[in-house]
């Protein structure tokens, strides 16, 4: 029996094919994982079984089924009707899908209160009962809080909550576990795969985490420029895949190799006993003494809500210290209000979520342009001929130089952000999840871009995430952080081979691996 039935589906944009002649089946109770480079067509394939297609592209042929009902064929009405009581859409970025204005509560419960007819009592009952599912903190009142008032990953399990509340057939996961720690990953996996054996659902499942989806596929589809290059059960793909490209990305999950460490250097970005919090409530940040120097990587690791994008908005200046300093070459840094233009451009921030920190209604071409005038004040000629060296050195073709962000893919937009950062020509790269949205061969891409620019200008990199694999593999030296503090500091080879602290081993012990089963033997 099949649920989902996408037969030579064609998505263009233009003359350009985003997907081209994807064929693809899921049954109930099946798990199809899609993986593949940004811009190959995952998103775009996930979200044409939802019957729907990004401003700008059309189905240019091809068909989707949903049970017996062909969804592009769908009157409007019932395609709305199929899309709250069928189909649901865990989406790459929470932060860009939650409504501000609404309380987390009021979000999750809108579509259950508008098919089930369900009571004020009843929804807040179901929420309690999702946010308790998904561990999120004092879920009696957690429904209370605003997007903005939780933190990246629990806004992400919020979401997936929102998903499971009217108990759909079929669920598209986009990323679903983008923002989070690898602890918090595990349980947010638990209930994904809890949902889908308990209630039959059947799930597309889109990510760059190769070791993710193997654990949770049945089958993975490996798509490239919108073109299926490989299928089959996920074990044979991760044993032996036929492909170059599937080779390429199994080979680097399997890479082990640590940063180089060089002799110590004084810093020029540190923090001296820094603690911070927001309004009159408890510290986020507590007596943290961290220090960068040039042309070396200091990872910041932890937890969701351990206090690491807390800590970076405290070194740009967003937000003030309670208690201690930020100190640039031995000089105290006020809030950003107050820096020099010269402290601003030296310190560059890349932030977590591009959907959020990019302008939807700036080009690519504005977008990476404008600090090169800001800064440096040169004329049309020459910010569009830096526009277009930014564009190569992030791997980023030159037609996309005058698309807005929502014609972008999620990879397309970080890679914009981290020219625009490249813009200025700081000296410090403050890099929040920095490449959170990309596959692993892209990933790869970007961190031997880093690695160029820190030996080519001596870049300081401060590089907050929440991937101890690749932290492992970028870092000089790591800083692990739980509950506001700095448990476990030290060079990234000795913390990784040795970690003094229990929970240093509890966030490595949580790495998903390629070795089959292991998220059941996890979980367990």
């Amino acid at each position: 029996m099949t649920l989902l039935d996408i037969r030579d589906l064609v998505i263009a944009a233009g003359d350009k094919r985003i997907v081209d002649g994807v064929s693809l089946t899921v049954a109930p109770g099946e798990v199809v994982g899609l993986i593949g480079e940004s811009g190959a067509g995952k998103s775009t394939l996930g979200l044409a079984a939802l019957g729907y297609v990004r401003p700008g592209c059309r189905r240019a042929g091809g068909v989707v089924r949903l049970g017996a009902r062909e969804v592009f064929a769908l009157p409007p009405g019932a395609l709305r009707e199929m899309r709250r009581s069928r189909v649901a859409y865990v989406a790459q970025s929470a932060a860009a899908a939650f409504n501000p204005a609404f309380r987390l509560a009021d979000q999750v419960m809108e579509v259950p209160r508008l098919t089930r007819r369900a009571t004020l009592s009843e929804g807040a009952a179901l929420a309690h009962e999702l946010f308790a599912r998904l561990e999120l903190p004092d879920p009696g009142n957690f429904g209370r809080c605003y997007p903005h008032q939780v933190s990246g990953g629990q806004l992400q399990r919020a979401m997936v909550a929102m998903a499971l509340a009217n108990a759909p057939e079929l669920i598209v996961f986009d990323e679903p576990t983008t923002a989070l720690d690898v602890t918090t990953q595990i349980e947010v996996l638990r209930a994904i795969r809890d949902a889908i054996r308990g209630r039959n659902l059947a799930a597309l499942y889109i990510s760059h985490d190769l070791a993710v989806v193997a654990q949770l596929a049945d089958r993975i589809v490996v798509l490239r420029d919108g073109r299926t290059v490989e299928e089959g059960p996920a074990r044979a793909i991760v044993a032996a895949p036929r492909t170059p490209y599937a080779q390429a990305l199994i080979g680097l999950r399997h890479a082990t190799d640590i940063a180089a460490v060089e002799a110590a250097a004084a810093p020029i970005l540190s923090t001296a006993a820094v603690t911070a919090g927001y309004g009159r409530g408890p510290a986020v940040v507590s007596d943290v003494s961290l220090g960068l120097a040039a042309g070396r990587v200091l990872a910041v690791v932890g937890q969701s809500g351990s206090g690491k994008s807390t800590l970076a908005r405290v070194i740009m200046g967003l937000m003030p210290a309670r208690e201690g300093a930020v100190r640039f070459h031995g000089a105290a840094l006020p809030l950003v209000g107050s820096r020099s233009h010269d402290q601003r451009r030296r310190i560059q921030l890349v932030h977590q979520s591009p959907d959020v920190a990019l302008n939807p209604r700036q080009s690519v071409r504005e977008t990476i342009g404008r600090p090169i005038r800001f800064f440096f004040g040169h004329d049309r000629a020459e910010v569009d001929r830096r526009v277009r060296e930014l564009l190569a050195a992030t791997e980023l073709p030159e037609s996309l130089i005058d698309r807005m962000p929502d014609r972008l893919s999620g990879g397309e937009k970080q890679r914009v952000c981290i020219a625009r950062a490249l813009a200025a020509e700081p000296e410090v790269l403050v890099c929040d999840e920095i490449t959170s949205a990309l596959d692993l061969l892209v990933e790869d891409a970007i961190i031997a871009l880093l690695k160029r620019l820190q030996a080519e200008r001596r870049l300081a990199i401060l590089f907050i995430t929440h991937n101890l694999w690749l932290a492992r593999r970028f870092a000089h030296e790591v800083a692990v952080m739980r509950a506001g503090n700095v448990v476990e500091h030290g060079p990234a080879g000795a913390v990784f081979a040795k970690p003094r602290e229990a929970y240093t081993r509890a966030l490595l012990a949580a790495v998903p691996t390629l070795e089959p089963g292991w998220l059941d033997r996890k979980l367990a």
